[in-house]
């Protein structure tokens, strides 16, 4: 899976009115294409996420939930709603994910809403604009991103088909730099990341970084960032054919040893073990 996102800057917050501050805040655009070594697993988010499809077609997974989405849907999941998306077999998925706090899903407590736009909507030339600003930022893009959510979720509010609420917290008592970090290296944890780029990214001191993300999620941001990998990894020993030297590469580790090492510590066994276990079991079936 190929994925580019752009997090906007904290705000300072002193020139802001109080409406604007209790508007539904823009935290992170990302543009993702889908590939099938992108192993889908239900995860959720401390902010909202508003999925807009873009291209080719697939499926949300969303709880015990399963729906098909193609271009032009949008889906909005909540926070701390457990959630997934995968690719139709040749028609590739590609979607621009909306990293919103203050935002839910208003109907039936389903923790999610769906909703299919036209080419020619207000909302999807909104949208576009956005991720053409997000793609290329420059002077001002923070407020004109944020600007852009703002009508987006205005027009979407004159709709009888969908509804939305503001207001609502992101899951309580996480950092919005941490919620931020955590999400970079959830959809960039292939990448050389070090703890100096994701401070640099949250715009905070690394220290700073190092001991909030311990105190929220009790370990590093590396040592998320490798489990991160590891737990991809298990995807790709069970239903792939690539060797092991192939997948430490795929996944970002500096060599293969480095991958076995950081595999036995996490899983209790080895890489090989593992997927001999994971085929045997699968072969008794």
């Amino acid at each position: 899976m190929s994925t580019h996102q752009y997090i906007l800057a904290q705000s300072e917050g002193g020139d802001q009115d109080a409406a604007r501050q209790r508007f539904p805040s823009l935290l992170y655009v990302t543009n993702a294409h889908y590939s099938q070594e992108w192993g889908s697993q239900l995860h959720s988010h401390t902010c909202s996420e508003m999925f807009f499809i873009t291209g080719g077609n697939g499926a949300f997974l969303i709880r015990e939930g399963r729906f098909p989405v193609a271009i032009n849907d949008l889906v909005v999941v909540d926070p701390g709603v457990p959630h997934t998306e995968t690719s139709q077999n040749g028609s590739p998925m590609e979607y621009v994910v909306l990293g919103v706090e203050g935002l839910e899903a208003a109907p039936g407590g389903s923790g999610y809403a769906l909703l299919h736009l036209f080419a020619e909507d207000a909302v999807s030339s909104c949208l576009r604009t956005l991720v053409q600003e997000s793609r290329d930022p420059r002077s001002g893009c923070d407020q004109i991103c944020q600007r852009l959510l703002e009508i987006v979720l205005l027009r979407l509010r004159r709709r009888d088909d969908f509804a939305l609420s503001s207001g609502a917290p992101s899951v309580p008592g996480i950092s919005r730099e941490c919620s931020l970090v955590r999400q970079y290296i959830d959809n960039h944890f292939k990448e050389n990341l070090s703890l100096d780029q994701l401070a640099e990214l949250a715009h905070v001191n690394k220290y700073y970084l190092a001991h909030s993300f311990r105190r929220e999620y009790n370990t590093s941001p590396i040592s998320y960032l490798i489990s991160r990998r590891i737990r991809e990894s298990r995807f790709l020993l069970a239903e792939t054919d690539h060797t092991l030297s192939q997948i430490a590469q795929i996944l970002g580790f500096s060599s293969l040893s480095y991958f076995s090492q950081s595999f036995r510590r996490i899983e209790g066994m080895s890489p090989m073990e593992y997927r001999r276990g994971h085929r045997n079991m699968r072969g008794g079936h």
